[in-house]
């Protein structure tokens, strides 16, 4: 009796914090953003001027200080504008269906990480299939977050009544933000495709292979469960298994690997990339290459503040998870010494991504958000993407030479290793046992790591 009113207690608990989450992470702040427009503003291997438009009509090649790597330039603060809007967000989400072994029914106050890991991933499977030049045709018809500060519940509401007594006539400010009807060609119907499956792959739902369903599901093999705390490392080596397990034939060409110790061994990337395809057929896999690492000790060092810098501005940067203590954020930027971000610290209601034509918008962020480099926590996972071999020596060759440039007096954050791991053997993944997914030098690692990270609220 006495552990089942404990039970009790704990669930009555759990609802109580869920309600306070949601109601605490459901406000619209109305806050800006201030850009320089004497300096650059790089995204994800991308770099935009907000001078005078026109001035930087033509794209050229532009040199960046960090480490003379080739970077693609562009002019005016539209264009960065619908580029940043493109990017998949993931946010906090309520009432989406029960998570297994809990009566947990958000992610308020504990998934920022998952939610983070998950844009991290999104925007290497955007690489993957959409390609970096792809923007979404809509991005600019999103409003920008002006509204007045309400909980999202009582926007709802209101909104709900306000839609229930009309009778012949419609908003026309709802009609202004519909999108139009477009004559799409066969790419761009390809694209939309894409883009839709894409975020369906990240829908809350036990079904979505990287939902938070599933990655709470691989969490518990390490000792995580849902409403527990989870770190920028532990969440890296979740998503590598749910790669590893995705049944979804357009995922069969993608896999994921995680650094160990701060070190990349180049030879087991390329095992992973050559591995087999589709039960045996022959084939090239694409790589998103995760490194968990340490920016610092008890305090993020500023003396990797150009070596981060040189990582975002690379073709082949997916983004960094990390931020500040207690929250996890997504750096896909940077202006100056201030890192742009995405914040999974909004509450929004539960989207069914498996109807047809279902609203995009909520996936999508209206308005970025700048941190100063120093006031980061140490602890962050680090992501690029590389779709051949060729790629992935050619971006370990120049992410070398920023390591070695910005390294100084100093250890590297990680390093490039030719040949194997000794400790790490890919024949016996753990991806072929179906009652332990990580392996004994996994959990220990792990349990190392989970010691060191967020406490996500």
């Amino acid at each position: 009796m006495e552990a089942t009113g404990t039970d009790e207690v704990e669930k009555i608990k759990s609802k109580f914090m869920s309600a306070w989450h949601n109601m605490k992470y459901s406000w619209v702040l109305k806050t800006k953003t201030y850009f320089s427009r004497s300096s650059p503003v790089f995204l994800l291997g991308k770099c935009y001027h907000f001078k005078t438009e026109g001035e930087y009509r033509a794209l050229h090649s532009f040199q960046s200080s960090s480490a003379g790597l080739s970077t693609e330039i562009s002019g005016n603060v539209e264009e960065f504008r619908k580029d940043f809007i493109s990017r998949i967000w993931l946010t906090y989400r309520e009432e989406f269906p029960q998570i297994k072994g809990s009566a947990l029914t958000t992610d308020c106050g504990w998934g920022c990480t998952l939610r983070t890991g998950q844009m991290l991933l999104a925007q290497g499977l955007m690489l993957h299939f959409l390609g970096r030049a792809w923007v979404w045709p809509e991005a600019l018809a999103m409003d920008s977050c002006d509204s007045e500060s309400w909980p999202s519940s009582t926007v709802r509401k209101l909104t709900a009544s306000f839609e229930a007594s009309l009778t012949a006539e419609r908003d026309p400010r709802l009609l202004a933000r519909a999108p139009a009807r477009r004559d799409w060609d066969g790419t761009e119907r390809r694209n939309e495709l894409y883009h839709r499956k894409i975020i369906s792959w990240f829908g809350d739902s036990p079904l979505a292979a990287f939902g938070l369903h599933q990655l709470i599901e691989y969490g518990k093999k390490s000792g995580k469960m849902a409403g527990d705390w989870y770190g920028p490392a532990v969440v890296a080596h979740i998503l590598r298994k749910a790669v590893e397990e995705a049944r979804d034939p357009e995922l069969q060409g993608v896999t994921v690997y995680v650094a160990q110790d701060c070190t990349v061994y180049s030879s087991d990337v390329i095992d992973r990339q050559c591995s087999f395809v589709d039960s045996g057929k022959a084939g090239t896999k694409a790589v998103i290459i995760l490194v968990p690492v340490r920016l610092g000790g008890e305090r993020t060092n500023t003396d990797y503040l150009e070596f981060v810098k040189g990582i975002l501005s690379l073709e082949y940067c997916v983004g960094i998870i990390g931020g500040r203590p207690k929250q996890s954020y997504y750096f896909a930027g940077f202006q100056d010494d201030s890192l742009i971000y995405m914040d999974p610290h909004y509450c929004q209601s539960f989207v069914d991504v498996s109807i047809k034509d279902f609203p995009l918008e909520s996936f999508h962020c209206p308005s970025p958000k700048k941190m100063s480099f120093k006031k980061m926590d140490p602890s962050c996972t680090i992501g690029f993407y590389c779709r051949t071999v060729q790629d992935f020596e050619k971006a370990s060759e120049e992410i070398t030479k920023m390591l070695k440039s910005s390294s100084k007096e100093k250890y590297p954050l990680f390093t490039f290793v030719k040949g194997h791991s000794r400790d790490y053997d890919f024949a016996s993944s753990p991806l072929h046992e179906e009652n332990d997914l990580f392996s004994e030098d996994e959990k220990k690692r792990l349990k190392r790591f989970s010691t060191e990270e967020f406490v996500l609220l």
